[in-house]
């Protein structure tokens, strides 16, 4: 991953020290109260954008908001996804890019609250990769879920399958769970599958 970090630096016309940015953004990532959010959770995103890149106006700014969008990651916080765009804005400024980029990348990370449906199509295909798991094989999202539940093992039994199921029946009544062709092709159907499956386990 590291080496996928400096070609991003490149590709992004950053100045300064690649190195230091990314000592600290790992170190993030590799807190051990993690399961699921970790490196390999933004490997994985970073995947699926190599397979949509063409459709991103701001490649940069997506795949930068994706580095970034669970750099901050507390399960008893509700402040995440903001705490994370400030993370990015200040790394953007320290990596010498442009301001409006830097607050492009902040608007996306906010994006992934996953409130509602993203309003624009570089806003979708970020809400679309970070969602991808839900489509996945249903032994990996099977995995997916046992990870969160290590995240939440604080929480008591019957309240984080109360809350989880909230969140499931949420994306379960959209009339999408994704915004872009191509992910509503490649992991729509699957990801209703496993979001029904899990619902009933937790029910």
């Amino acid at each position: 991953m590291k080496d996928r970090w400096l070609k991003f630096w490149v590709a992004a016309g950053a100045s300064g020290d690649p190195e230091s940015e990314w000592r600290a953004l790992s170190a993030h990532y590799a807190e051990p109260h993690r399961a699921y959010h970790t490196m390999d959770h933004i490997a994985h995103c970073l995947d699926e954008l190599d397979e949509v890149r063409a459709l991103a106006a701001d490649a940069v700014a997506v795949e930068m908001a994706l580095w970034y969008h669970d750099a901050v990651y507390d399960p008893r916080a509700g402040d995440n996804e903001s705490r994370s765009a400030d993370l990015a804005r200040k790394a953007a400024a320290e990596m010498g890019l442009a301001p409006g980029r830097a607050e492009r990348v902040a608007s996306l990370i906010l994006v992934s609250t996953h409130r509602s449906l993203a309003d624009d199509p570089d806003a979708r295909l970020f809400a679309d990769i970070d969602l991808s798991i839900l489509g996945r094989p249903s032994a990996v999202f099977a995995a997916y879920e046992r990870q969160v539940r290590v995240e939440y093992s604080w929480v008591p039994e019957p309240a984080f399958r109360a809350a989880r199921s909230a969140i499931l029946k949420s994306f379960l009544a959209r009339p999408t769970l994704y915004g872009t062709p191509h992910f509503q092709k490649k992991y729509e159907a699957m990801a209703r599958l496993n979001l029904s499956v899990s619902l009933s386990l937790l029910t």
